[in-house]
């Protein structure tokens, strides 16, 4: 829009103003400061807080070979902290456990226990599935 377009519009005497770092290329603003380019590092990873986290335990047998196991999904932990969390688990149920792609997995029925540990640790669980 050019300054003619503005008198029509009934905008007399507003002009543009673009702050440091901007500039206008074809009716679009864009911004070139260093902090908006800024993308995080690898290890910089910005965590959720444990009480907004979507955490759900689930009780399954598909693909065990017909056993029991308790999946807990959804957890946004560092790899240190989440097997922490898995080795209190364990030792919690009294059973065994893994670590696969961010999913805990305990051998048997643990929803109770899960769901208790977690709430104690601060996360906000739900029981998902049947």
């Amino acid at each position: 829009m050019g300054s003619g377009s503005a008198d029509l519009l009934g905008w007399q005497g507003v002009s543009t103003v673009y702050g440091p770092g901007m500039e206008k290329r074809n009716g679009w603003q864009e911004f070139t400061q260093g902090e908006s380019l800024r993308r995080p590092e690898p290890g910089e990873s910005a965590t959720t807080p444990r009480a907004q986290q979507r955490v759900r335990v689930q009780r399954t047998k598909a693909g065990k070979g017909g056993k029991t196991v308790t999946l807990i999904h959804g957890l946004d932990l560092p790899e240190a902290d989440a097997k922490a969390l898995l080795r209190t688990l364990k030792a919690r149920a009294g059973s065994g456990g893994t670590l696969k792609d961010g999913l805990i997995e305990l051998q048997g029925d643990q929803v109770a226990a899960a769901l208790a540990l977690l709430e104690q640790e601060g996360f906000r669980p739900k029981r998902a599935g049947g």
